[in-house]
């Protein structure tokens, strides 16, 4: 996966920005991939689809747990979900860590192209920042 990181502001030509901007700027593109890849991968699916996905962002524990038990009984024993596990901070609710593991294999079975979306989602937006560079720092 990728790192919205220091490296990044490097790679697209914003390393130079002042410090009090760098993160403000990240938590920008970070915002602005979201919405892009959740327009993009909504596309196609039906409003029965979107609530059930939804029920997982909204981390609605009937229904997060209704899926999971329907759907991945044995979701303990999947190496997906003990890396989300072990990745966690330990002070993270167990609804957090089964909602997000449960909307990873909600768009594995739905949407198996997600992990494309987002990388051509990605690529696209570090394409704009690189062609607008100049603006972004300013130096036009």
């Amino acid at each position: 996966m990728f790192q919205l990181d220091d490296k990044f502001l490097q790679d697209v030509g914003l390393g130079d920005l002042p410090a009090e901007q760098k993160q403000a700027f990240l938590d920008h593109f970070r915002e602005q991939l979201e919405l892009r890849v959740g327009t993009r991968l909504s596309e196609g699916l039906s409003d029965a689809q979107l609530e059930q996905f939804e029920s997982f962002i909204d981390r609605n524990p009937e229904k997060v747990s209704a899926w999971v038990t329907a759907n991945v009984p044995n979701y303990a024993e999947d190496s997906i979900y003990q890396q989300l596990k072990s990745g966690a901070p330990a002070d993270v609710p167990e609804l957090v860590i089964l909602s997000e593991y449960a909307s990873l294999k909600w768009l594995g079975l739905n949407r198996p192209d997600y992990r494309d979306v987002v990388a051509r989602t990605m690529e696209e937006l570090k394409t704009e920042i690189i062609a607008n560079r100049d603006a972004i720092l300013g130096s036009n």
